[in-house]
């Protein structure tokens, strides 16, 4: 009887450890570039090249796809608003084309702080495009807090590249 005893409290001990187990964290959404836009089916180019081709010429064109952000901050400051107003002005030259924007965030803080601060990164950016007459509804924003960083270091050089809103045209 109480081995049969033991065997149950070990195996409810079993089950009850179990329920313990780590859970796997969530994975993180594509990137923009990973996504593949809708195709309005008009052209003979698939959707993938055609924003690619889209996404080059808006780099060449403009002052910079990155806006930088000092630390804890997401203020849009004068070389941003540079940059932004730069970004506006192809957008408005082109009402057909459609964009993301990624709010990072450098490797201090807990990762709920920096996707918060990733957020308003990318919706002040996105703010201020709409506020130089760019269409809000084309516009969407995502944040990468600190998952995703450009560079690879724990200084304050790495750290200040990390620290951005980057646009992407998506078609």
């Amino acid at each position: 009887m109480s081995k049969m005893t033991t065997s149950l409290v070990l195996g409810l001990a079993l089950v009850a450890t179990a329920g313990c187990a780590k859970k796997r964290p969530p994975e993180l959404p594509p990137t923009p570039t990973e996504i593949a836009p809708p195709s309005d089916g008009s052209s003979g180019e698939s959707s993938d090249t055609l924003a690619g081709r889209l996404n080059e010429q808006f780099k060449r064109e403009v002052t910079s796809d990155t806006v930088h952000f000092a630390l804890d901050q997401y203020d849009i400051d004068s070389e941003a608003r540079s940059i932004l107003g730069s970004q506006a002005s192809w957008l408005v030259a082109h009402p057909e084309t459609r964009i993301t924007l990624e709010g990072h965030a450098d490797e201090r803080g807990t990762r709920e702080y920096n996707l918060g601060l990733g957020d308003r990164r990318a919706n002040a950016a996105k703010n201020y495009l709409a506020a130089r007459g760019v269409s809000a509804t084309r516009i969407t924003t995502i944040s990468y807090g600190k998952e995703r960083p450009l560079a690879l270091g724990s200084d304050e050089g790495s750290w200040a590249q990390n620290r951005r809103a980057v646009t992407i045209v998506i078609n």
